[in-house]
Order: C-alpha cells, then structure tokens, then sequence
C-alpha cells in the first residue's frame, strides 16, 4: 500500500474515526485503525469497538491500493503534531511508514484480517441541519445519568414524528428536552430510540459547521442507528427503548412565572456558588421586580447577590444545585430566560424566549425557543 495525502484533511479524518477506540480494548485489534487505499483515489480510516463504528474518508493520491491494521490512538497523536504538509504512507515488511517533510514514523502493523467486520449502517431515514442538531444535543446531553446501572438514564431518547424531532434525557432529577424541525424521507415517519449519550455527544462535537446529517433507523426492531454527514459516517448500537413520558412532565400549571437576562443570571449564580460545598444549594428570591440570589455554607462564608427580574403571579422562593440551574441556563440561546414554577417543592421549568418576541404581546411572551429544561427543587429548611 502506498499513497499521498493532505495534511489537514487526515488529522480530521483520523480524529474522527479513532473516537471510538476503547482505552482497554477487549481484543488486541480493537485498538488499531483500519486504512483503506483505493484505486479510485480515496482513503477509508474506521473504528470499531463492537457498539460504536466510526468511519471517514478523505481524498488521497493513491499509488498502489491496499488497506493495513496500525494502533490507531499512536497514530492520531503523530499526525496531529505533524507539520502542515503532504503526508506520505507506504507499507515495509511490517511497518507501515509514515514520512511528512523531513520527519519518519515507523508503525507495526496488526492482523488486519483479524478486524472484525464492520455492521451495515441503518437505512436512511431523513435529513437534519448539522448545526440545528449539534445544538440540540449539546442542550440535553448535561441532563444524562452518569449510572452505568440504569442504561436508559444514560442516553438521548429520540423521538421522530412526522417532520418533528425530540431529544431529551434526564437523570431522575432534572429533564432536558429540545424540539426541532428535520426531513423525513417519508411524511409519515415514526420513531422513537435511545441512544447512548456520550456517543452522541462526541458525534455531534464533530459535525462540520454547515453540514447536512443524516440518520438511519432500519427498522421497527431497531438495534443500530447511523448517523453520517459529508465523509463522515458512524453507527451505535441503542439503549431498551423503554422512557419516561417526558413531554408530559414538561407542560404543567404554573402560579409563578419570572423572566431574567439569561447571561446576567447565570454570572450572578457563578459568583453565588463560589460559596457554596457539596450538595449546598443555591436559592432564589423572587419579588415584582428583583431576584435576590443566596447562598452559605455554615458560618463559614455566604453570599448574596441581586438582580432585575419580572414577576408574574405568586412571589417565589425556591432552591435548586447551583450546577443544575448553569446546566440549563447554558442551553437557553436567547437574550431572555424564563423559570416557571408552581410552588417551592415542585419542579420548576426553564426556557428560553426567543429573541424576536415583543414583550407588550402576552402571546408571545408564552412562546420559547424550543429547549426545555425542568428541574426538581432543593427543599428549604428554613
């Protein structure tokens, strides 16, 4: 094997598909990066770690085709500090040999015929903005359990209907949701899945900015969703679909309803936290006009800070995890931000209020920016 290729487009390439090498690899090949050089003039790069496969491909000059097995995290560290020119591959007994400027890299090979075989990604199920996506999945990936021992809790449940799409995830505690438009291949498509969050997530991060992304689903019984865009593909195996009602926990009446500046708001619960010690909350204060922000730990040290705010409906005093509150303030986009509530020891919902309402117009003062974000309250002890 032996072929030329872009500098630049290779580091993408192998940073893409090397996502997916486990740290301890089950098997020996797991932690190698497949290479494939076509004569068509372009080379595969892919991972495979039984759940998750990433692949990529990017244009090479292609002088002799053939495909090699080499450790995949060593290769991704040489070429990201590589210098910003052609690099050059060919393979030597057992090496394959890696030249870029003045600079040579010896890499064994693995038995790339030991490589398991790579799972046929979903058919295509419809298309999504990029950017509209890894958007939407960086808002609800913070609300994702950590607990290995309650899968579900660890993903992203996916709902398709129609021409609307619903991510959310929730760790007992909190939920986040977001809703969006996409394109189904056919009008009356329906889905719904769950996907592994971390996957998702690390996916999404690596969307290029513009880029159309398409997801398969292959069926009624699925096992597999593949999610592509451009030259860059990648399959997951899902969760046990089974969820919570969730949209049904994030509608609900509300006796209070406060509006802030998103970014004011969030700066001044920073500062508040600072104080604050494991599992110590951070509590708000509601009145017609201010939010009085409030925090101690012991008598060691305390912190009060206050803000504008508008009120509609009952005062409200409630407490919730400082992180929490950041979590779901980082996914509201909008100038304004606004905390529906419906007592002290109820969950509270937060939203974004898009930028372009009028805020004389009560209609639109109702309206969000799709994103969802309701949280359980710390209860007060005095």
């Amino acid at each position: 094997m032996e072929f030329r290729v872009d500098r630049g487009a290779l580091a993408d390439a192998v940073a893409w598909a090397a996502r997916t090498l486990p740290a301890r690899p089950a098997q020996p090949v797991l932690a190698g990066l497949r290479l494939v050089a076509d004569d068509g003039g372009g080379l595969e790069l892919a991972g495979f770690d039984y759940e998750v496969s990433a692949q990529a491909r990017v244009d090479a000059d292609v002088a002799e085709p053939g495909r090699v097995l080499v450790p995949g995290r060593l290769l991704a560290e040489i070429v990201r500090s590589l210098p910003a020119r052609p690099v050059e591959f060919l393979t030597k007994d057992a090496e394959l040999v890696l030249r870029c400027g003045s600079a040579e890299f010896g890499l064994q090979t693995m038995p790339v015929e030991d490589y398991p075989t790579l799972p046929e990604p979903p058919a295509r199920a419809g298309t999504v903005a990029g950017d509209a996506f890894a958007a939407a999945v960086a808002q609800v990936t913070p609300a994702a359990g950590r607990d290995d021992t309650l899968p579900m809790l660890t993903g992203v449940r996916l709902d398709l209907e129609g021409d609307t799409m619903w991510l959310a995830c929730t760790d007992r505690y909190r939920i986040a949701a977001r809703e969006l438009t996409w394109s189904p291949d056919a009008g009356d498509f329906r889905a719904g899945v769950v996907v592994p969050a971390r996957t998702l997530a690390d996916t999404a991060k690596a969307i290029r900015p513009g880029a159309t992304v398409s997801l398969g689903l292959s069926g009624v019984d699925d096992t597999l969703i593949g999610v592509s865009g451009g030259d860059r593909s990648m399959t997951t195996r899902l969760l046990d679909d089974q969820y919570i009602d969730y949209r049904k926990r994030i509608t609900g009446e509300w006796t209070s309803v406060a509006r802030v500046r998103t970014a004011a708001f969030a700066e001044a619960i920073k500062r508040v936290a600072l104080v604050t010690e494991r599992n110590t909350p951070v509590r708000l204060a509601f009145t017609g006009s201010e939010v009085s922000i409030r925090a101690a730990s012991g008598d060691a040290a305390r912190a009060n800070e206050s803000m504008s705010a508008e009120l509609d409906g009952d005062a409200i005093d409630i407490a919730f995890s400082p992180q929490y509150l950041l979590d779901g303030l980082a996914g509201i986009r909008s100038e304004f931000a606004r905390l529906e509530c419906a007592g002290p020891t109820k969950a509270a919902l937060l939203t974004g209020i898009p930028d372009s309402q009028k805020e004389d117009e009560q209609s639109d003062l109702d309206a969000d920016t799709g994103f969802r974000y309701l949280a359980m309250p710390v209860r007060l002890t005095s």
